[in-house]
């Protein structure tokens, strides 16, 4: 079994579920008292958000650089950012390392093509929603349509994370509201939608939605598993 680096703390509450979908999904596969091995570096995520919405992207980038660098230097064998938005800076991040980084949005797109789905709709940060380096990726690569909700809608969902689900609080009128957002989508003709921020499945965990919800936590986690125990 592989070691499997965790960057993680963006926020703490999603790295949490990572955690333990590592744990579980090794238990699965092997059975008994199994576990993951897991090498996780957490960083403060108040210094991340702030970085994000001064737009200073280069200097998260080498910050995340160096803790991805203690990660490798500690033995892990490969590196899960934990964490769709700082995705955005995924190529710095693996350029500053020597172990495989396993994309969040890769893995997505891989289960999203296994199951048949061509037009997806994405829910995540403003940056996750609004920017290329995640939905591009998934358009250029994967051959995917991707839908994101309005921008009124799209800040709301972005308020929620930040304000309320980074912070553990889980409230019915926005899950209420996230289903109506997912409704939208459904209505414009998406055949799934992406929780593409680690924290929004805190939010909807099993909740029944007008389409199929893919937990990107959970798909990256199972990803690093398959990896970890993947023989030579």
């Amino acid at each position: 079994m592989k070691c499997i680096g965790l960057l993680g703390g963006m926020s703490w509450e999603s790295t949490v579920s990572y955690y333990q979908a590592l744990n579980r999904g090794v238990r699965a596969e092997l059975g008994g008292l199994h576990s993951a091995r897991v090498l996780l570096n957490s960083v403060d995520f108040a210094e991340i958000e702030r970085l994000q919405h001064a737009g200073d992207w280069p200097a998260t980038a080498r910050l995340l650089a160096n803790e991805a660098r203690r990660l490798q230097a500690g033995g892990a064998q490969c590196l899960l950012i934990a964490t769709n938005t700082m995705h955005k800076v995924a190529p710095e991040i693996a350029a500053a390392i020597d172990i495989p980084l396993i994309h969040i949005a890769d893995a997505t797109a891989r289960r999203l093509q296994a199951d048949g789905v061509a037009r997806v709709g994405l829910l995540g940060t403003r940056f996750t929603m609004e920017q290329d380096f995640y939905k591009g990726r998934l358009e250029t690569q994967f051959g995917l349509e991707v839908l994101v909700p309005g921008e009124e809608q799209r800040e709301r969902v972005h308020r929620i994370i930040y304000d309320e689900l980074c912070l553990g609080q889980i409230r019915e009128p926005s899950r209420a509201e996230y289903l109506a957002i997912i409704a939208e989508l459904a209505a414009a003709g998406t055949q799934a939608v992406i929780l593409g921020c680690t924290e929004i499945a805190l939010l909807l965990g099993d909740t029944r939605a007008a389409v199929p919800l893919y937990d990107t936590t959970a798909i990256h986690a199972e990803a690093a598993v398959a990896w970890s125990l993947a023989r030579e």
